[in-house]
């Protein structure tokens, strides 16, 4: 997972933590894919690169791979790129993103910037990489992002993770940052949109649930979770860069 950057953020200890699912729960798309495309189309890939890799990934989806072990296949993928070179691409692909229509989820996008401005830690929780999540935080304001790490050597991805923050993992990175930052989870919040966001949202305080996904909404119902639907994708105006965002 990416670790904070060790700078405390202002008066978030002893006060409640926020956990944010990333993709369709605070971004309207799937970063990795979103980033992949970008990447693989602008030059570092052959021709059909981003067709073949997306066949593949979905040929194991529907093989019954575990969506764990589905991420992992993503990131053998990246096999030999530079994490510099990542880095890089991945504020290309932002700058260009989030200037789409619908890349924020607006309400929710709201609601973390209500929790930071009330105080609370903002930690995004996310399958998704560096690349991706770095200027995602920066812009929306978050305190931490905890990703999927990719194995690096030399500069060069190997092609491997250590965990993939999939279902249960959320869930123990949830409980992990509370306990660094000395806060009960029953002061937590979190949010996701996915069954596979289960064990985050169980572990928390105040779970809510984003969009439609019908196992979430079952739970939501019998437990009196908050819901927030699917909603507005207008695009947002980031914060001004006055945030300590996580770095690798």
């Amino acid at each position: 997972m990416t670790t904070p950057n060790g700078t405390p953020a202002p008066d978030a200890r002893g006060r409640g933590i926020a956990f944010f699912d990333v993709d369709e729960t605070l971004i309207g798309p799937k970063s990795m894919f979103s980033f992949l495309e970008f990447h693989l189309r602008d030059g570092s890939g052959p021709p059909g690169a981003y067709e073949r890799a997306v066949a593949r990934l979905k040929a194991a989806a529907a093989r019954g791979v575990p969506r764990q072990d589905v991420n992992r296949l993503y990131y053998r993928l990246m096999e030999g790129e530079s994490v510099e070179g990542l880095r890089d691409a991945g504020r290309a692909w932002f700058s260009e993103a989030a200037r789409v229509p619908g890349f924020w989820h607006a309400p929710v996008l709201e609601r973390l910037r209500r929790h930071r401005a009330e105080g609370d830690l903002v930690v995004l929780l996310s399958g998704s990489f560096f690349a991706c999540l770095d200027p995602i935080a920066e812009a929306a304001g978050a305190h931490w992002a905890l990703g999927t790490r990719p194995a690096v050597r030399d500069g060069l991805l190997t092609g491997e993770v250590l965990v993939p923050v999939i279902g249960a993992t959320k869930g123990v990175a949830a409980r992990a940052a509370a306990a660094v930052r000395g806060v009960p989870l029953s002061a937590c919040t979190a949010y996701g949109d996915h069954s596979s966001d289960l064990a985050l949202l169980s572990a928390v305080g105040t779970p809510v649930v984003v969009g439609e996904d019908a196992t979430l909404a079952a739970h939501a119902e019998a437990n009196g979770w908050e819901r927030v639907r699917s909603g507005s994708g207008d695009p947002v105006p980031a914060l001004p860069e006055e945030t300590h965002t996580s770095r690798r």
